[in-house]
C-alpha cells in the first residue's frame, strides 16, 4: 500500500467527457492503492489563466515596467501572491506525484460519440493546438513562478522538485498514425518536448511516459473501453515505474551551456542524436517522450 500524495491537475469543461472518466479513474485506482489524490478541477475552480500584476497583493515593485518573472519571485520570497497561487503552490508542494491530465488536439473539442459511462474510469486533458489548453497554460505560467519551481542554479537534472514525478495525461483527436515521424501532425515526440522537457524537467521533475489516448472521440465504444482499462491496469504499477531519460546538466559546460567537448565526442559515432532537442544533427532517437529506458 502506497503512503503518496497526488495531485491531478485537470483541464476540461464536460463532467461527461472521456477525459473526465480517465480523470476520475485515476483517483479511484490511486486512492484504492493508499495514496491521497487531490484534484484542482481548472475549469470548475474558474481558475485565472492569465498572469498580470492582480497575482500580486499589495504594491509591485516597479508598475512602470512591470515584469512578472521578477515581480512574481519577490511576491513568493515576500508572501504576497494571490491566493489562488499559493493554494495551488502549496498543493503541488505537498504531492510525490503530479498529474496533468487534458485535451491536447483541437480536433477532440468537438467529441460527438458517446463515451464510456463507467464513472470509475479516468481523464486527463485535451491537446488544444498540439499545446494544453490556455487555463492548463496559465496555472503552468502563474503556480511555477521564479523561486519557487526553478532558479538559475536549480533546474532541469538539478531542479527543485527534482524528488517528485510529473507525466502528461491526454486525449487527442488524430488518430496515432497521424502523429507519426510520416504522418501529417508530426512525430508526437518532438510536439511533446516543449512540455516535457521545457516545463516539466526544467523543473526539475522525473518525468514519467505519457499516457495517450488515441481519438477517442473517432473510437468504437469498446475501444474506448479498452483504453481506460489499460489505464487502469498501468496506474497500479504507476509511482514505480521509471521516467524518462533527459541529459543531465552535468553534460553542459557553466558559462554558453554547450555539451562538453567530452560528451559531443562520446556519442559523434553513435546512430542517434542524444534527445528531440539535443540531436546533434542525427536522426531522432526513436520514442524518447514517449517510452523510459529508450
Amino acid at each position: 500500500m502506497y503512503t503518496k500524495k497526488v495531485l491531478i491537475v485537470y483541464a476540461h469543461q464536460s463532467s461527461g467527457s472521456f477525459n473526465a472518466a480517465a480523470k476520475n479513474a485515476a483517483v479511484e485506482v490511486l486512492t484504492a492503492q493508499g495514496c491521497t489524490v487531490d484534484v484542482s478541477d481548472l475549469y470548475a475552480m474558474g481558475f485565472k489563466a492569465t498572469a498580470t500584476a492582480e497575482d500580486i497583493k499589495g504594491e509591485v515593485k516597479n508598475a512602470e515596467n512591470f515584469c512578472y518573472l521578477e515581480e512574481s519571485k519577490l511576491a513568493w520570497e515576500q508572501g504576497k501572491l494571490s491566493a489562488d497561487i499559493m493554494e495551488e503552490q502549496s498543493k503541488l508542494t505537498e504531492a510525490d506525484l503530479i498529474i496533468f491530465q487534458v485535451l491536447l488536439d483541437i480536433s477532440d473539442l468537438f467529441l460527438s460519440a458517446p463515451c464510456c459511462t463507467n464513472s470509475s474510469l479516468p481523464l486527463q486533458f485535451p491537446m488544444y493546438w498540439f499545446s494544453v489548453p490556455a487555463i492548463l497554460k496559465g496555472w503552468i505560467d502563474r503556480v511555477l513562478t521564479n523561486g519557487f519551481a526553478f532558479s538559475q542554479e536549480k533546474r532541469y537534472s538539478q531542479g527543485i522538485f527534482k524528488d517528485k514525478k510529473a507525466m502528461l495525461s491526454f486525449t487527442t483527436g488524430s488518430l496515432e498514425s497521424m502523429f507519426s515521424p510520416t504522418g501529417i501532425n508530426g512525430d508526437m515526440n518532438v510536439t511533446l518536448w516543449p512540455l516535457q522537457n521545457g516545463i516539466l524537467h526544467y523543473c526539475g521533475f522525473q518525468v514519467l511516459a505519457p499516457q495517450i489516448f488515441w481519438a477517442p472521440s473517432s473510437a468504437l465504444a469498446e475501444d474506448r473501453k479498452s483504453m481506460l482499462e489499460s489505464w487502469r491496469t498501468r496506474l497500479q504499477g504507476l509511482l514505480e515505474e521509471k521516467p524518462l531519460s533527459f541529459i543531465s546538466l552535468d553534460c553542459f559546460d557553466d558559462k554558453a551551456f554547450q555539451l562538453k567537448p567530452e560528451v559531443h565526442e562520446k556519442h559523434a559515432s553513435k546512430e542517434f542524436g542524444l534527445t528531440v532537442g539535443i540531436h546533434l544533427n542525427k536522426p531522432l532517437p526513436p520514442h524518447s517522450q514517449m517510452k523510459a529506458g529508450c
